[in-house]
């Protein structure tokens, strides 16, 4: 791979990538490499809002740029969202980056990166909605690879050293916060039962039959949006589960993350967070396909059936033969074995 010349050293750099939970994580050893390798540039990042969490006090981000992207879609608030994109693209043509790297690939973000003015703007060659014809560089990463691997080769054509991968999460959040507003077990076990896409959703009933079937109490993660499929697994759980879903913001839920024995998750957001954490991972794979986005590192185990239409990254299907074949003990099994 050809590696980007640089006519000066970097004085600022802005990274655009505002979503998802999960890539934003699968992103943060890029941020690693990027420090390591331009330690007196500023780096600014622009982020989704409700997502600052994860990036806020970060020691290795000067900026942080929070944005409204999903109230951008919202036709009602047209003349208010062009009123923010006019000032937003005031503000950081303002800054006056040197580069501007664009993980998302979208048009929107590309949009972002032509608005700055920077002389030079990275994306990928893969990136869609057109969104390449607003970069001056691009990256061919591939696509069957998984986004880590993805967003380090990017950090390859700027010269970065990406032979160590650390996902560098802001130091422990703990002194930080207010007193959990629930009482965590002395061990516990993480249940991850939600997923954005019905098709990533194991059965809340079979993941309660497997908390009841562990040895150790069982915390259930995640947003509001998750409350009455988690009130389905503490019911099948025996008690032996207590739900704190809806109850945790980012910085909690990396906490809890963090002093976990393990986690039992669909393909999710939260797994991710576990996976970076170093924290055993059991992920139960349907339609998506885990080497692009199962949990990054050796230590995690994919539970999956090997079906001919899977992965079919289908977001609406009648059967769900791939993940209604998983029993809830195969992988209570699976769990004692490992």
């Amino acid at each position: 791979m050809d590696v980007l010349k640089l006519k000066k050293p970097l004085r600022k750099i802005l990274v655009i990538k505002p979503s998802s939970l999960g890539d934003i994580v699968h992103s943060l050893p890029f941020l690693n490499v990027l420090r390591d390798s331009f330690p007196k540039a500023e780096i600014h990042w622009i982020i989704a809002r409700g997502l600052e969490g994860l990036l806020e006090g970060h020691p290795m981000i000067n900026k942080l740029w929070i944005i409204n992207k999903d109230d951008w879609k919202r036709i009602k608030g047209a003349g208010a969202t062009i009123k923010e994109l006019r000032s937003l693209f005031k503000s950081l043509k303002a800054e006056r980056y040197d580069i501007v790297i664009d993980l998302q690939g979208l048009l929107r973000s590309g949009i972002l990166a032509k608005a700055t003015g920077a002389p030079v703007r990275i994306g990928f060659k893969e990136a869609r909605e057109g969104s390449r014809i607003f970069y001056t560089h691009t990256v061919k990463a591939g696509k069957d690879v998984h986004a880590v691997d993805r967003y380090l080769e990017m950090a390859k054509f700027l010269g970065c050293d990406t032979s160590e991968v650390k996902f560098p999460f802001p130091l422990s959040f703990t002194s930080q916060l207010s007193p959990f507003s629930f009482q965590l077990p002395d061990k516990y076990a993480v249940i991850v039962p939600g997923a954005r896409w019905e098709t990533k959703r194991w059965h809340p009933e079979r993941f309660g039959e497997l908390a009841s079937m562990l040895s150790i109490r069982s915390v259930i993660v995640g947003g509001e949006s998750d409350i009455d499929i988690a009130g389905i697994v503490v019911k099948n759980s025996g008690s032996n589960a207590v739900s704190i879903v809806g109850k945790t913001n980012l910085k909690e839920l990396i906490e809890i993350m963090r002093n976990a024995r393990f986690v039992v998750t669909n393909d999710s957001g939260p797994m991710h967070i576990a996976a970076a954490l170093n924290v055993p991972v059991f992920a139960i794979f349907g339609p998506t396909n885990p080497l692009r986005t199962g949990p990054y590192g050796k230590s995690h185990v994919i539970i999956r059936k090997g079906l001919e239409c899977s992965p079919c990254y289908r977001k609406k299907c009648k059967g769900i033969k791939c993940m209604e074949m998983t029993g809830a003990k195969e992988v209570a099994d699976i769990i004692r074995q490992n």
